[in-house]
């Protein structure tokens, strides 16, 4: 069996969406656990089996090419389905003193213990993967006003390039394998589209 190991391209890239558009694209669908492993055999959606084993620092982003041949008019293209992940950012300068930060910082945190969300923290960034739905989330979030705090709901595939192996694996699950994102690989190409539903959370005055 042959092995897939360097990732070609990417399909967000404009000359690789060019490149592909007219040929035959054959999709290997990984879910959230499998899209932070760096080996893996998976099938194809023509039925075809994949052995993909990809360098130390390399993960499969959604929408990588593992190949591509104009000539057979054909490429491979990795799929990846990860939930959304509900990002609260804590705004500094809407605070005004450190002792509102740490107050709402608090209060936020009271917020999703209640709730048993698990949380990675990433500087002024909380991510929270989604548990339940979405209309769930966010009526528990406007339960919760809190000074100085936006909330949105972004795609999972979008979250990877930015956290550790043992982040996504605190949101997703998932395997255990260490392997560190390259973030020179194409994913950089990507153009990243923040969602959709942006919910400012007011404090109370």
């Amino acid at each position: 069996m042959k092995i897939y190991t360097q990732i070609i391209g990417n399909t967000a890239s404009p000359h690789w969406a060019e490149a592909t558009q007219s040929i035959e694209k054959e999709y290997i669908d990984l879910d959230h656990w499998s899209a932070q492993k760096s080996r893996l055999v998976a099938t194809g959606s023509l039925g075809n089996t994949y052995a993909i084993s990809l360098d130390r620092g390399r993960r499969l982003s959604d929408g990588d090419i593992i190949y591509y041949s104009a000539e057979e008019g054909r490429a491979v293209v990795i799929r990846i389905s990860l939930d959304e992940v509900m990002v609260a950012t804590l705004d500094p300068e809407r605070m005004g003193s450190v002792e509102r930060l740490l107050t709402s910082a608090v209060e936020l945190g009271h917020a999703l213990g209640n709730q048993h969300w698990p949380a990675v923290v990433r500087g002024a960034q909380v991510f929270v993967p989604m548990s339940i739905d979405r209309k769930v989330m966010e009526s528990v979030m406007k339960s919760h006003p809190i000074e100085g705090l936006e909330y949105e709901f972004r795609p999972g595939s979008e979250i990877i390039p930015y956290l550790s192996p043992h982040e996504l694996r605190l949101l997703f699950g998932g395997s255990t394998e260490q392997c560190y994102h390259n973030h020179n690989h194409s994913h950089n190409e990507h153009h990243h589209t923040h969602s959709h539903h942006k919910v400012h959370a007011h404090g109370k005055d």
